[in-house]
C-alpha cells in the first residue's frame, strides 16, 4: 500500500524500493484480474469486469492520494484500492463470489458485482469515523457516468470547509479544506450528459477535483471514433484551460505506460487541486484492455490483429518492467521471481476466498441433507419422489443457498408426517429469515438517528394567533432558525441565491449567511443533486432545491442509482443525509403542474417522500430531516406560498413526524385519503358532502415513503367500511401503491362494504390555465360526485343518482 512520508528526499534505495512495491500492486493486481476471469468462466463467479491494463497510471494516482481525499470512480480502479491499502486479493475474489459477509468483502457483502469499491465511513452505530485520518472512497455504481455528480459535490466540501466560518463539526471531515475529491472515468464514458455536466459545473465552482479519463480507445467494441469528436477528450475540452483572464481548469495529458511521467502528472496535479482549489483534468492515454470489457465476450472479436500486438507491446506492467530494467532497479531474473511468487499468493488467497465462501454452505448442505434423510425414511407415500430430491441436492458439489432452499421447499410439499413437517418447516423459516437479512438490510439507516427516532413536537402560537402570514414567509423564517442552528446546513439550487428562490421562501437569506450556504448554480439538475450527495457523504447538511417536480426527471436516475441504494449497497457502511427540496402539484400546463409521484415512489426506494399539504407541515419536515441521518424529497404546494397560515413561535423547533398520518376530520360514512394540494379540495367537497347527510371522514397521508407506520388508515376504513383515495398522479400511478399498502399491508379489505375506489387525474400532462386543470386533475365536483355515487350504490333511496 502507499503510505504518506513526511520526509519527500528519497536515496536511490528508497526509490528502488517504492518502484518494486508499486510493481508488485500492479502484477498482484493483474494476477487478480486474470485469475478473475477464468473463476467466471469456470461457473464459480456469475460475472467479471476487471481492471487489467490501467495499472499504472493508478499506482501514480494512489501516490498523490491522501488522508482525507475521496475517490469517486468507477469498475476498473482495483489496483488503485490495491495501493492505498483497502482491498487484498483475498477479498477481492470474495466480492467476485458474492460473500454475503462484510468481514470478507467489505466493498457490499456480496450485493454489487465485482469492481465496485467503497471504504467504510461510519462506525457499527452509525456514527462517523474520523474521515481525515483515512483514504476514503465513495461507493461505486454502475451506470456510466453515474460517479460524476457526487464528485462534484465530494471536491465542493473542501470548498465549504476551507471558506465558511462556525462549522463545528468538521474536525472528522477536513482539514483546512485540503481534501482532494478523484475522479476516474473510461473514455467512451465522457460522451455521457453527466460528464459534460460535472466538468462544467466543477469549472465553475473551482473546487479541488481531479479527473481522470482513462481512454484505451474504445467503448466494450465502439471505437472512440463513434464516441468523441476528434477521437480525444482533452482535445475538444481545450476551451476549459484557465489563463490569465479566466478561471477554468488545467489540463494535462499523459501516456498511460509512462509510470515517471504518470507520478510527475498526478503529483502536480493534486497540488494545484490542494492548494490553489483548481480542478484538474487528465487525460490518461494510450491504455490497453487485455481481457476486452468484462467476462462477457472477447475483444479479439472487435480489435484487428495490429491493435492486439500494440497492445501487447505497450502493455503499461510491461512498460514498467522495461523501464525498471533500463534504469537498473531490477534485472529480468529478479522481476521473474517476483513475478512468480505473487501468482502464488494470489492463487492462495483465491483459494482462501473460495472456500471461506463455500464451506459454510456445504456444511448447511450437509446439515439438511441429514434432515431430509430421516424425512424420507418415515414418509408414506413419497418416499421415492424424496429420494430422488435428495439424489440431486447431494449432487451439487458448490451448492448455492438457493439451490438448498429450492430443494427443501419442495420437499415440504410432500410430507405426510406431522412432526417431520414441522421438522422441516422450522429450518426453512430459520435459513430463510438468516439468509435474507444478508440480502436486505439497510434499505435505509439503522442508527439511533433514523427518522423515526424523533417525537412530534407541536408548533407553539401566541393568545392572538391568526393566519396572517403568507406561507413563503413562514418557510424562510423557518429556514433562517435553521441556518443560525445548523451552520453546516447550506441550500443551493436554480434562483436560490439572490432572490431568494421563486417563491421568495428564501428571501433575504443569502445576504445574512453568505452566497456559499445560500447559493445560485446553474441550470443542471442531476449536479444539482450530485451536490449534495457529495457534500452530505463529507458530513454536512445540504438542502438541493430542484425547482419544480417536473425538474426532478432530470435528476432521477442520480437520486435512484446513487442516492437511494447507498446505504443499501455500502450495509450501512456510508450515508448521505441529503433533504432535496421541491415544488409540485397544481399550477398551470404540462410543465410546472407535475405529480409523477408513482413513477418516483418507484423509482427511489431508501429515500423517504414526504408530501406536506402547506408550509407548516413543510417547515416541520425540514427541522426533523435536520435531527436525522437519512434522505428525503420534500414536496411543497406550489399554489401555497401565497395562502395565509398561522406564525409559530418556535420556528426550527417544531417537528412534523415522518410516516404518520393526520386525520383533518372524523367522519362515519367513507374514508377518504389524500395528500398536498389536493387535499384543500377533498376537504372543500367533504363540507358538501355533509349537507346532504354524507359524514367524511379524511385522512392526510404527509408521507408517501414510509406509508402510515402505526397503520391508522385501516382503524378509519374498520368505522366507516368504505374507501376512496383521491390523487392527481395518472390513474394507477400513486394511488395504486396508496391501495397495495392499504389493501395488502394493512388487511383492510376485512372491512370493506363497499368496493375500493380511486380517483386520479387523466392519463394526460395538466393542460393549461385554470380550465387546463379542471379539465385534467380531479375537481371538487369530481370529488363530491365520485363519493355520492359510492353512497348511491349502498343507498339509491337516500341517495338518488345524479345524472
Amino acid at each position: 500500500m502507499i503510505k504518506e512520508k513526511s520526509n519527500t528526499t528519497l536515496t536511490f534505495e528508497d526509490f528502488k524500493t517504492e518502484v518494486l512495491n508499486d510493481y508488485r500492486i500492479a502484477v498482484t493486481s493483474r494476477e487478480c484480474s486474470l485469475l478473475g476471469r477464468k473463476e467466471v468462466l469456470t461457473g464459480k463467479a456469475k460475472f467479471g469486469i476487471f481492471g487489467d491494463g490501467k495499472e499504472v497510471p493508478q499506482l501514480a494516482m494512489a501516490k498523490a492520494f491522501k488522508n482525507g481525499d475521496f475517490r469517486s470512480g468507477y469498475y476498473r480502479d482495483q489496483t488503485f484500492m490495491m495501493a492505498i491499502g483497502e482491498l487484498t486479493p483475498k477479498q477481492f475474489f470474495a466480492g467476485l463470489y458474492g460473500h454475503t459477509d462484510l468481514d470478507f468483502d467489505p466493498m457490499s457483502a456480496g450485493r454489487q458485482m465485482g469492481g465496485h469499491f467503497v471504504t467504510h465511513s461510519l462506525n457499527e452505530d452509525g456514527s462517523w469515523k474520523d474521515l481525515t485520518k483515512q483514504k476514503n472512497s465513495s461507493s461505486d455504481i454502475s451506470p456510466t457516468a453515474g460517479q460524476m455528480p457526487r464528485l462534484l459535490g465530494l471536491a465542493q466540501a473542501s470548498k465549504i470547509y476551507r471558506n465558511v466560518d462556525g462549522i463545528t463539526i468538521k474536525d472528522k471531515f477536513t482539514v483546512n479544506g485540503n481534501e482532494v475529491a478523484w475522479g476516474t472515468i473510461g473514455n467512451a464514458s465522457t460522451s455521457e450528459g453527466l460528464f459534460f455536466e460535472t466538468i462544467n459545473a466543477a469549472g465553475v465552482l473551482q473546487v479541488p477535483m481531479v479527473m481522470s479519463v482513462w481512454d484505451d480507445e474504445y467503448g466494450i467494441s465502439v471505437h472512440a471514433r463513434h464516441q468523441t469528436t476528434k477521437e480525444n477528450i482533452s482535445e475538444i475540452l481545450k476551451g476549459y484551460q484557465r489563463d490569465e483572464d479566466s478561471k477554468g481548469y488545467d489540463i494535462f495529458r499523459v501516456k498511460g505506460w509512462d509510470y515517471a511521467e504518470l507520478v510527475s502528472t498526478y503529483e502536480r496535479a493534486g497540488q494545484i487541486a490542494r492548494e490553489e482549489h483548481i480542478p484538474v483534468l487528465i487525460h490518461v492515454n494510450e491504455l490497453t484492455q487485455p481481457q476486452g470489457h468484462s467476462t462477457s465476450g472477447s475483444h479479439e472479436r472487435y480489435k484487428n490483429g495490429e491493435r492486439l500486438a500494440w497492445e501487447r507491446d505497450f502493455d503499461c506492467i510491461r512498460q514498467m518492467r522495461l523501464w525498471m530494467i533500463a534504469i537498473n532497479i531490477a534485472s529480468p531474473e529478479e522481476l521473474e521471481v517476483i513475478d512468480f511468487q505473487l501468482k502464488k499468493e494470489v492463487l492462495e488467497a483465491k483459494k482462501e476466498a473460495w472456500n471461506s465462501f463455500i464451506n459454510p454452505i456445504i456444511e448447511e448442505q450437509k446439515n439438511l441433507l441429514a434432515l431430509l434423510e430421516q424425512i424420507a425414511e418415515a414418509s408414506i407415500n413419497h418416499k421415492d419422489r424424496i429420494r430422488k430430491y435428495i439424489s440431486e441436492l447431494s449432487a451439487i458439489k458448490a451448492p448455492l443457498k438457493k439451490e438448498l432452499l429450492v430443494y427443501a421447499r419442495k420437499i415440504l410439499r410432500f410430507i405426510e408426517i406431522p412432526n417431520s413437517k414441522v421438522i422441516l418447516r422450522e429450518w426453512i423459516t430459520r435459513f430463510l429469515n438468516e439468509t435474507q437479512e444478508k440480502f436486505s438490510s439497510n434499505l435505509h439507516s439503522e442508527s439511533d438517528k433514523n427518522v423515526f427516532s424523533v417525537q412530534k413536537v407541536l408548533p407553539e402560537y401566541g393568545e392572538n394567533a391568526k393566519a396572517d402570514i403568507d406561507g413563503r414567509m413562514l418557510l424562510r423564517d423557518n429556514f433562517d432558525a435553521l441556518f443560525a442552528k445548523y451552520p453546516e446546513t447550506l441550500i443551493f439550487g436554480e434562483d436560490v441565491g439572490n432572490i431568494g428562490d421563486v417563491n421568495q421562501g428564501l428571501e433575504g437569506m443569502q445576504e445574512k449567511y453568505g452566497e456559499l450556504r445560500v447559493a445560485d448554480v446553474g441550470i443542471r439538475e442531476a449536479t444539482i443533486i450530485g451536490q449534495g450527495i457529495g457534500m452530505a457523504l463529507r458530513g454536512l447538511r445540504p438542502i438541493a432545491e430542484i425547482q419544480y417536480l417536473d425538474y426532478l426527471l432530470y435528476a432521477i436516475q442520480i437520486m435512484s442509482d446513487d442516492l437511494a441504494t447507498l446505504q443499501y449497497r455500502t450495509v450501512g457502511k456510508q450515508k448521505a443525509p441529503l433533504i432535496i427540496r421541491t415544488r409540485g402539484h397544481r399550477l398551470e400546463g404540462i410543465w410546472h403542474s407535475g405529480s409523477p409521484m408513482g413513477m418516483i415512489i418507484n423509482a427511489i426506494r431508501g429515500i423517504h417522500v414526504l408530501v406536506p399539504r402547506d408550509m407548516t407541515q413543510a417547515a416541520g419536515f425540514y427541522n426533523t430531516l435536520l435531527e436525522c441521518d437519512e434522505p428525503a424529497l420534500v414536496i411543497e404546494c406550489l399554489n401555497g406560498y401565497r395562502l395565509k397560515e398561522k406564525a409559530p413561535l418556535n420556528f426550527g423547533e417544531f417537528k412534523t413526524p415522518i410516516g404518520v398520518i393526520e386525520t383533518m376530520k372524523e367522519g362515519s360514512d367513507i374514508t377518504l385519503v389524500s395528500y398536498g394540494s389536493t387535499l384543500r379540495l377533498v376537504q372543500q367537497a367533504a363540507a358538501e358532502l355533509l349537507d346532504l347527510g354524507i359524514d367524511c371522514e379524511v385522512i392526510d397521508i404527509q408521507s408517501l415513503l414510509p406509508f402510515d407506520i402505526n397503520k391508522d388508515i385501516v382503524k378509519s376504513i374498520a368505522k366507516t367500511n368504505r374507501l376512496l383515495v383521491i390523487d392527481e398522479d395518472v390513474p394507477g400511478g400513486a394511488s395504486a401503491f396508496i391501495l397495495q399498502q392499504i389493501l395488502e399491508e394493512q388487511d383492510a379489505y376485512k372491512y370493506l362494504d363497499s368496493k375500493p375506489q380511486t380517483l386520479a387525474a387523466k392519463a394526460h400532462r395538466p393542460a393549461y390555465g385554470t380550465d387546463g386543470d379542471y379539465f385534467s386533475k380531479p375537481s371538487a365536483e369530481d370529488i363530491f360526485e365520485k363519493v355520492y355515487n359510492m353512497m348511491n350504490e349502498v343507498n339509491p333511496s337516500k341517495f338518488p343518482s345524479l345524472y
